[in-house]
């Protein structure tokens, strides 16, 4: 399960590795949090409008890598904060998917990398996500509304997170590199009718050959990895799949 904040997020953080685990047969869910109504810079579109199409571009994408169901919550762009009424929402996923490994946003706002990898809706998401893998999900007393929907307690075993300068794990993505830019492609209200997405694309090329030195690879993503309790001690199936 990957849970973002706006359409695209998941396509910039997680691409390369989304299209690896669902060319793997592995089955993968898109959880979206917001609108991504503020996702442009042109004042006459209005939010329901831009709403749409951003949905529209995220499924497309998101078919392009493989991904085999993509819910969108559908809250305020912008205004996300890790509550208990998103905890909740996204602890229901959770349980309904059932997911091994989920994929999410640092929660810890980087002063090395760009402010936009630190964007309020990624903190917010990040945190809400790792309360909803811990303790949440797997806790019946939480939220007892979900268990008379039929939702059972589900123990992640592992959530991975872009660490920016924390990471301790990467996932060699260098045969996947032109899908994953092709699906940041398909979000083409993101990109300006007079730029180039292949040269406003170079940092994320840039990105991946510098985390492919360190894995020893062409390009990789890189990840802070997290072993919940639940998988503490052993090693987890989803991790065999991705050196």
């Amino acid at each position: 399960m990957v849970i973002t904040a706006h359409p695209d997020d998941a396509e910039y953080s997680f691409g390369g590795t989304v299209a690896r685990l669902a060319d793997a047969g592995t089955e993968v869910v898109y959880v979206v949090c917001t609108d991504g109504s503020q996702g442009g810079e042109d004042p006459s579109i209005s939010d329901a409008d831009l709403t749409r199409r951003r949905y529209a571009e995220q499924q497309d994408a998101a078919d392009l890598l493989g991904v085999a169901e993509v819910v969108f919550l559908g809250l305020r762009d912008g205004s996300l904060a890790a509550d208990v009424a998103l905890r909740r929402a996204l602890t229901r996923e959770i349980r309904r998917h059932r997911p091994e490994l989920v994929l999410t946003h640092q929660p810890l706002r980087s002063l090395v990398f760009p402010i936009g990898a630190s964007h309020p809706d990624h903190l917010a998401t990040g945190e809400a996500a790792l309360s909803a893998v811990y303790p949440d999900a797997r806790n019946p007393r939480a939220y007892p509304e979900l268990l008379s929907e039929g939702l059972a307690p589900h123990k992640v075993q592992e959530v991975w997170v872009p660490g920016h300068e924390h990471t301790d794990f990467h996932v060699d993505v260098s045969p996947y590199l032109a899908r994953k830019l092709e699906a940041i492609q398909r979000h083409k209200s993101q990109f300006a009718d007079d730029v180039d997405p292949a040269v406003a694309l170079a940092w994320v090329v840039n990105r991946l050959s510098g985390n492919g030195q360190v894995a020893g690879c062409d390009h990789a993503e890189s990840y802070r990895r997290i072993i919940t309790e639940a998988a503490a001690g052993a090693e987890a199936v989803t991790a065999e799949a991705t050196p």
